[in-house]
């Protein structure tokens, strides 16, 4: 049972050691029998944050996800090692950015496309592919703040790199991939998991569910066929967030008014305007002969579906377990191999575990924390799960 106190219920401070318990608790989730009520627990403390959670600075979304939860970190010795750890990985200077390594890395980006100025054939688009996929590993940073030491320059490169060259909203991005660094693979509450039912039937038990209430969206049994043609759908997150709108009463329209629309049409820009996408950066488009517009855009499309869903979709897809940060993460990750090629080709999210369990650490610093790591899983019973890169992709169809 927890004690009364918190945000939003006074009466429940003047009462102090008024007594609630878990099922009490449970229910004022948003979803329960008092949908107006949301309170969570920290440290033995109920908090009512049904009137607060709007206004949480990490967004409403973010925090609505703990509700009806105990939101105090648990198994003590597993979280107090990880601190330990987290204080390791400061003293050796891990979060701090090489800045030498980001500027060799934004310069390969850009002297990607040249060689396409002296072709004249079709693989001069290659180029502009690679340019385009790597942005993209290069915004993942930005948005993470581990490029720069400053949080603002951060924000001033990610929103260009993201709205200008990449063609989306960067306060879009934000809202949701925060929202899926909280609450991995946890249904209702990762946006990243929002095709299913809508495209396909993710993990186990939601299989079994859609079996049982005999629901069906999609011909499910061909999903591992027709995956090959959804990638292509570019962007693919923008009709599952609007059907998740449909389906989900809990949608709030004030995040959604917080992606700042008019920044999105950047995304029609970007699209309708790809052969000036470098603008008056120095119009190197102008050179590049012509290529159909879709088939570039499959690839890029491709290339950044199989990267992005390798390391999670494979792994345990349930409702939120209320697990601490450490378990969560660990539960609905996995790595793939390190090599110089996996390293390039992933934007070195091949190390996803230690990307969860240090978001702002810069990427050259992953392979020097992934010993500590699996000493820290070893210790404690947790499985760290790496793979070869090629049945990393399998394990996705799989």
């Amino acid at each position: 049972r927890g004690a009364g106190g918190g945000g939003g219920g006074g009466e429940r401070r003047q009462a102090g050691m008024r007594r609630f318990t878990w099922k009490e608790i449970g229910q004022r989730n948003g979803l329960g029998p008092a949908p107006q009520e949301r309170w969570l627990v920290i440290h033995r403390k109920v908090y009512d944050i049904s009137h607060f959670y709007r206004r949480h600075p990490g967004g409403a979304r973010l925090l609505v996800s703990h509700a009806g939860q105990d939101a105090t970190v648990s198994r003590e010795m597993l979280v107090k090692d990880f601190r330990e750890l987290r204080a390791t990985v400061e003293r050796m200077g891990l979060l701090e950015p090489n800045q030498l390594f980001f500027f060799l890395l934004l310069a390969h980006i850009f002297v990607a496309p040249l060689p396409s100025q002296f072709l004249f054939s079709s693989p001069p688009k290659v180029f502009f592919l690679l340019f385009q996929v790597q942005a993209s590993w290069l915004q993942h940073d930005l948005g993470h703040l581990s490029v720069f030491r400053k949080t603002k320059w951060n924000h001033l490169l990610h929103k260009f790199v993201m709205c200008h060259l990449i063609g989306a909203s960067a306060k879009w991005w934000t809202l949701l991939h925060s929202q899926h660094h909280a609450k991995p693979n946890c249904f209702h509450k990762d946006p990243d998991i929002d095709m299913h039912p809508f495209l396909f039937t993710l993990g186990k038990k939601f299989s079994v569910e859609l079996g049982i209430k005999k629901k069906k969206y999609m011909p499910y049994n061909h999903q591992h066929k027709y995956f090959f043609i959804s990638e292509y759908l570019y962007p693919p997150a923008i009709p599952c967030e609007v059907l998740k709108g449909l389906r989900d009463s809990t949608f709030d329209l004030e995040n959604l008014r917080k992606t700042k629309v008019a920044e999105s049409k950047n995304i029609i820009k970007n699209q309708n305007n790809n052969n000036q996408i470098f603008g008056r950066v120095g119009d190197l488009r102008h050179h590049i002969p012509d290529l159909p517009h879709p088939p570039q855009r499959m690839l890029e499309s491709s290339w950044f579906v199989w990267v992005s869903q390798m390391n999670h979709i494979p792994m345990d897809i349930d409702y939120d377990k209320n697990l601490d940060w450490v378990s969560t993460q660990l539960l609905a990750t996995c790595n793939v191999e390190q090599s110089l090629f996996n390293d390039w080709f992933t934007g070195h999210l091949n190390f996803q575990i230690e990307h969860h369990l240090f978001p702002t650490m810069p990427r050259h610093n992953y392979c020097k924390v992934a010993p500590l790591v699996k000493s820290l899983c070893a210790k404690h019973g947790l499985e760290y799960q790496c793979k070869p890169l090629l049945t990393a992709f399998a394990d996705i169809v799989q």
